[in-house]
């Protein structure tokens, strides 16, 4: 049995860092394409029409099917089916949304009878958001299921190893593709002077990411036949629908999805609108100066995040740092609110998103990784998933809700309305109400990192333990 154990494919440093990159490599393509348009708000509002609320109504459409029950049957079949059937499954949805989104943006579109059909209904929102928000509709639901088919993927390869190391590797190089593409987009954007160009680029890169993952596959398939696993069912239990139960009974759970939700409704929406709230609060810069001052909230949390994940290997405190992370959260977005507008000072702009990326570092490196630790893995899948789904409905709902309240609070502001009636280009809104809605949401999961603290000391669940054992 020893000799065995010695052979198996993920005993190898090389074998498993290099199907870390594999699968983190879909991630960070599909990272960039999530945010591409983000730092194009001024523009896509420009050339297409889309208002504030239009834009929130797309950004919310990325996690609309999933709340609505996907994500739940995308554990079922990622319990049941593994992770190289899943995985290809995520990768393809994403690609085929993205081609749906890119044509919906491009020229060939334009004047077809399509268009005119979508355009006759819900007039408020052009025929292109319509379209383009399907397509990321469909590449919502891919990205959500891969993210949890990695998360699965990494535990079992990294099990009893450098698990939380290589969670966190694979967030940072995440967080470097949205850097990339908030400096990339920009300029693709401006150098063929459409927004479609940015969308095509990155369209390419989730076939090269597809094309990744499927190189995984043939790894893991080795790996399975040294350990004599099947593709649909890598446990020696079998997965059932009614072993959700044990997972929807669970206090702990609860604690941990809610507050993911709270945390993650304070930082992906947030994304949405960074750079043209800093193009707003700093006055008189462009679009890509605005995006290459936030495109440093990545890279602050890619530079630290590794190091957090090996910490946790080897010191544990993942709940203290869940704490930590929430209360940098609230901090920064009340500077942005309060200390950015009356300062227009680009050093608080710019150490303000250095830390709110330290604290995207602190809570997803000690969050993921603390899963594992209070949910059987046989269900570990269906666990992510609920996760995400729970998680989802606030990134649905959110974009949504800021955009209306940015449209709303604006609606009578005199530097806003002067905008609109000389038809400039650039819009000033004010975003302190927006930002002190994200503040909330990060008191909200400070309050619940607490109590997930006190319930770990009473339960032992050990997560302020090592993942490392000595």
């Amino acid at each position: 049995m020893t000799e065995l154990i010695q052979r198996k494919l993920n005993d190898s440093a090389a074998a498993r860092w290099t199907a870390l990159v594999l699968v983190a490599s879909m991630m960070f393509f599909g990272y960039m394409f999530v945010d591409m348009m983000s730092p194009l708000q001024s523009l896509v509002e420009n050339q297409y029409g889309w208002t504030p609320d239009v834009f929130g109504t797309y950004a919310a459409s990325e996690y609309i099917v999933n709340v609505f029950g996907f994500l739940i049957v995308a554990g079922i079949i990622l319990d049941k089916c593994g992770i190289r059937f899943t995985g290809e499954l995520s990768a393809s949805m994403m690609f085929i949304g993205a081609c749906i989104k890119y044509y919906a943006i491009s020229e060939a579109f334009k004047g077809t009878g399509l268009e005119a059909w979508l355009g006759s209904w819900w007039v408020s929102m052009p025929a292109s958001a319509k379209l383009a928000a399907f397509g990321f509709m469909i590449f919502g639901c891919g990205c959500e299921m891969a993210g949890t088919t990695v998360s699965k993927a990494i535990a079992k390869w990294f099990k009893g190893k450098e698990m939380a190391l290589a969670m966190g590797l694979e967030m940072a190089i995440a967080r470097v593709g949205v850097f990339a593409i908030f400096s990339i987009s920009p300029i693709i954007a401006e150098k063929f002077g459409s927004v479609s160009a940015s969308v095509g680029f990155c369209t390419a890169l989730l076939f090269i990411g597809l094309i990744t993952y499927s190189v995984f596959c043939i790894m893991d398939r080795k790996l399975d036949k040294q350990v004599g696993a099947g593709e649909a069912g890598e446990n020696e239990e079998e997965f059932k629908a009614s072993d959700l139960k044990n997972i929807l009974t669970s206090r702990i759970f609860w604690v941990v999805a809610l507050l993911c939700v709270l945390y993650y409704s304070a930082i992906f929406p947030f994304q949405r609108y960074g750079a043209n709230m800093l193009q707003c609060n700093l006055e008189g810069i462009s679009d890509i100066e605005a995006s290459n001052i936030f495109r440093w909230f990545p890279i602050g949390a890619a530079v630290i995040t590794p190091f957090l994940g090996s910490f946790l290997d080897h010191k544990g405190k993942g709940a203290t740092m869940l704490m930590c992370g929430a209360l940098l959260l609230i901090a920064c977005h009340l500077v942005f609110a309060f200390v950015l507008p009356a300062t227009h000072s680009h050093l608080i702009a710019y150490s303000t998103i250095v830390l709110l990326g330290i604290s995207f570092a602190l809570v997803p490196a000690a969050l993921w990784p603390s899963v594992p630790k209070i949910i059987d893995e046989k269900v570990l899948g269906s666990a992510y998933c609920l996760i995400f789904w729970v998680q989802n409905i606030g990134l649905c709902f959110v974009p949504v809700l800021i955009g209306s309240v940015l449209n709303s609070a604006n609606a009578d502001n005199p530097a806003v309305l002067a905008a609109k009636a000389s038809g400039a280009e650039f819009i000033p809104y004010n975003y302190t109400l927006p930002l002190v809605i994200f503040a909330c949401f990060g008191v909200a999961a400070l309050l619940l990192a607490v109590y997930l603290k006190l319930i770990d000391k009473k339960n032992g669940y050990g997560l302020e333990e090592p993942n490392i054992k000595e």
